[in-house]
């Protein structure tokens, strides 16, 4: 049994001052030597970009006068490439990204910076999960803090598979509602989307992209599912996309020179 605390990396999408951060850090420091370094504002659904052309910079934000973390003018994945090979002295033993404001279910993980910084941990072998509570509206993340403490024990004593890391979404409900945890795959279900047209104070034309989820899964082991059960869903994700089982078939097309 590991008898030594954990170093812990804390990162996000939603910015260096989010609330979901800012509860996670509290239930994390408790366990660990926690280290914040995230983006500077808000970098919700930019994938696993990463600053090439323009400079990174990074300063030291502070909460109450006192040192929180570092913010960094770029993506979730560049906060993680930055910690790991400038700023911190010492490789994290476990990384984790969040608290997210609303899920990374299904196709989301495509898009999601939360479930990117994961995956750039994972990359650099760093044990990680991404959490997210799935709401937008009055969001209280204590449970989800506390769940995510819990959960960054058994990840640091246990281990994952090299090129896994952990996605899980908490529903929005009250501690005592929740009916469990779900060891869940990631959903299918797509979205329809629409763009709204409108027109800003100077006459100028713009979109806004909204939508909803369509054609649920109604299979318990799917990730939206575990949620609307009022469970925790936990997903294992592997980076690597291929997909093994066409590669045999797609040999057999006519396109050798």
């Amino acid at each position: 049994m590991k008898k030594r605390r954990p170093k812990i990396l804390l990162t996000n999408d939603d910015g260096i001052s989010a609330l979901g951060l800012a509860g996670l850090y509290e239930q994390i420091k408790e366990i660990s030597d926690v280290t914040v370094v995230a983006p500077d504002s808000e970098r919700s659904a930019v994938g696993h970009a990463i600053t090439l052309s323009d400079p990174l910079r990074v300063w030291n934000f502070k909460k109450n006068g006192d040192f929180f973390g570092y913010a960094v003018n770029g993506t979730p994945a560049d906060c993680v490439k930055i910690a790991y090979w400038a700023l911190l002295d010492h490789k994290p033993d476990l990384l984790v990204s969040g608290i997210n404001l609303g899920s990374n279910t299904g196709i989301n993980v495509i898009y999601s910076g939360t479930v990117s910084a994961a995956t750039e941990g994972t990359i650099l072998r760093i044990p990680s999960f991404a959490i997210s509570l799935t709401t937008y509206t009055d969001p209280d993340f204590t449970y989800a803090a506390k769940f995510a403490k819990k959960l960054a024990m058994e990840v640091w004593e246990r281990g994952l598979p090299q090129g896994t890391f952990l996605n899980v979404n908490v529903p929005p409900v009250k501690e005592e509602e929740i009916q469990g945890v779900e060891i869940t795959r990631q959903g299918r279900a797509i979205y329809k989307e629409r763009f709204d047209k409108r027109i800003d104070p100077q006459k100028r034309v713009y979109y806004w992209l909204t939508g909803k989820k369509v054609e649920l899964e109604e299979d318990g082991n799917v990730d939206d599912r575990a949620i609307l059960n009022k469970k925790v869903s936990i997903t294992p994700i592997h980076y690597d996309l291929t997909n093994y089982k066409y590669i045999h078939e797609l040999r057999t097309w006519e396109i050798t020179p």
